[in-house]
């Protein structure tokens, strides 16, 4: 028979003494908690373990005994330490001594009740009691009616250490009768000032709180339903943001108890996410608002703008002519070049218009950086939607122009064929049609035919501009995105502290002595980074397109628009 005692390696210099813990029958392993120092009273002893039980709901006992003589050992404490076992009563009774600065120790059982005393190998595995006990490998706390299921996995060591918790902070501020050996021995780390944070961050949430479900509330309200307001909150990124942002601070000041580990950690990488975002900004608005980088950016604004429009103009005139050769319908090129360049026209008099308040509106833009970098990002890629405007323009009146010439030309193709397309059933079907409607039809065909070059040569080039403007968009949310889904709390702990993302254990055997137990070294095994950034993942809004590339390529070819602000919200746990 194989006896497993998982014993902490905090207690390794501890004092002589009687060790606690719980024993797990059907392991046959012991889980050595703490070591309780000489002198002690049993009694004091047995109900303090009692408390102990009642609060944990954990079955903690005296196991046996503990040596540790740094000379040689002297036999009335041999003898005093094995009539111990007759108080406590616990059976085997384990029995570890340390001599010296000798790192292979002695481990023996006793069973004085037993009719057949059988020798027991022993394998000692240490373990560190910290990490084991923020890992949080075990099993979650409120499924204590499941704990006999798991009962024969290592998850129950790992369950036993996490719910004697209590027993770790009995001497937060002072000692008491009885003197203990733990991880947490000489106090809670940094107890006090986290008391104070606690105490101090209840008003602070509550209102909090009372300002957030005001905010909300305005944004429920039916003022923000009516068109104008409606339609700006659906397609402005910034305002998404805003929402998005307002819904994280809603999370991380809300009174309810974390339930797991994920969202616990969920709450705190919302909160890192938003200090560092808040710090980016602060420092952008800052760098803004030094040696007047406001006004040097309006001033070279208009310039830029028109400098823009020029080269569209220019642009206008070369498909006006011949462009790379080609033989376009002149009537149609002129008619369309005509249209286009009176728009950059109007365009370059409404910037011109602006110009004046440019400054001033850039001024109160670089204020919004305080509520984050990301607000600030939105708010540029809003900036860069409304400058290119009349680029946009330019791809719509194409893009339904090119549409309507396909979807004409399919039509009537289908009527040379004798089909046409049924509207209720969705689907071709056979028709027969006269002289006169195939005559029109060829005609109306032939038109569209030729004047198809035409329109496709505006439609390409105007869709190649919205596509560097998507891509610029697209780019700049892609950063937005990074930012508030990047779960930067995680990755610190990954770093700093790889225990708390703990994905299992590994067992390394130490160095062995003969006559001297099987020694183990039980290790946290983390978790990767790429599991951190899959596991505590958080859910984002996207503001760029995410279709394929064949989808993206059959909108192109029909002439469906493209909407790089339509926000979709992304699934992820």
């Amino acid at each position: 028979m194989v006896l497993k005692v998982f014993f902490p390696s905090c207690c390794s210099s501890a004092d002589s003494g009687i060790l606690i813990g719980r024993w797990i029958s059907e392991q046959n392993s012991a889980v050595i908690l703490a070591v309780v120092h000489f002198p002690f009273i049993p009694v004091q002893v047995k109900q303090y373990l009692g408390e102990v039980q009642r609060m944990t709901k954990v079955n903690v006992s005296v196991l046996g005994s503990w040596s540790n003589s740094k000379q040689e050992k002297e036999e009335s404490l041999s003898e005093f330490l094995e009539d111990l076992g007759t108080i406590f009563c616990h059976e085997p009774w384990i029995q570890i001594s340390k001599e010296g600065d000798s790192k292979f120790w002695s481990c023996s059982t006793l069973q004085k009740h037993s009719k057949n005393p059988q020798e027991e190998e022993v394998i000692l595995v240490y373990y560190d009691q910290r990490k084991v006990m923020l890992s949080h490998l075990h099993p979650p706390l409120d499924t204590a009616g499941q704990r006999a299921e798991d009962a024969s996995k290592l998850s129950a060591i790992f369950d036993t250490v996490a719910r004697s918790q209590v027993l770790f902070m009995t001497d937060r501020y002072d000692e008491g009768p009885i003197k203990l050996t733990h991880w947490q021995s000489d106090g809670v780390e940094a107890s006090i000032i986290v008391e104070l944070l606690k105490q101090a961050s209840v008003p602070a949430c509550m209102l909090l709180t009372f300002l957030l479900s005001l905010v909300s509330g305005i944004c429920r309200s039916r003022v923000l339903k009516f068109w104008p307001l409606s339609f700006l909150w659906s397609k402005l990124s910034t305002c998404e943001q805003l929402g998005h942002r307002l819904q994280h601070l809603q999370v991380i000041s809300s009174n309810k108890k974390a339930q797991n580990q994920n969202q616990l950690m969920r709450k705190a990488n919302i909160f890192v996410s938003l200090l560092i975002d808040v710090a980016l900004g602060i420092l952008l608005m800052s760098w803004l608002y030094r040696k007047n980088r406001i006004g040097h950016l309006a001033d070279t604004l208009i310039p830029v703008a028109d400098h823009v429009a020029e080269e569209l103009q220019d642009l206008l005139q070369w498909l006006m002519g011949a462009p790379a050769g080609l033989k376009m319908n002149r009537a149609l090129d002129q008619v369309l070049g005509r249209f286009f360049l009176y728009h950059i026209h109007l365009w370059i008099s409404y910037i011109h218009l602006l110009s004046p308040f440019i400054e001033m509106i850039l001024w109160y833009v670089g204020l919004s950086a305080c509520l984050g970098l990301t607000v600030a990002l939105c708010i540029l890629s809003d900036i860069i939607a409304l400058l290119t405007f009349h680029i946009y323009c330019f791809y719509v009146y194409g893009a339904r122009l090119y549409c309507l010439k396909i979807y004409g030309l399919s039509s009537l193709w289908r009527l040379f064929r004798g089909k046409k397309w049924n509207v209720l059933r969705q689907r071709v079907d056979s028709c027969s049609y006269d002289l006169d409607q195939l005559f029109i039809g060829t005609l109306l065909f032939t038109i569209l035919l030729f004047l198809l070059p035409t329109t496709a040569l505006y439609y390409l080039v105007f869709t190649l501009l919205r596509l560097l403007v998507v891509i610029v968009q697209g780019l700049i949310h892609l950063l937005v995105d990074l930012i508030d889904s990047l779960p930067l709390y995680s990755l610190i702990l990954r770093l700093c502290r790889s225990y708390r993302l703990a994905a299992g254990v590994k067992f390394r055997v130490l160095e062995q002595q003969d006559g001297k137990p099987l020694r183990l070294l039980m290790q946290i095994n983390p978790l990767s980074y790429g599991g951190v950034v899959h596991t505590y993942r958080l859910p984002t809004y996207s503001c760029y397109p995410r279709d394929s590339w064949a989808s993206l390529c059959k909108k192109l070819f029909l002439g469906e628009l493209i909407y790089p602000w339509k926000h979709k919200g992304d699934k992820q746990n």
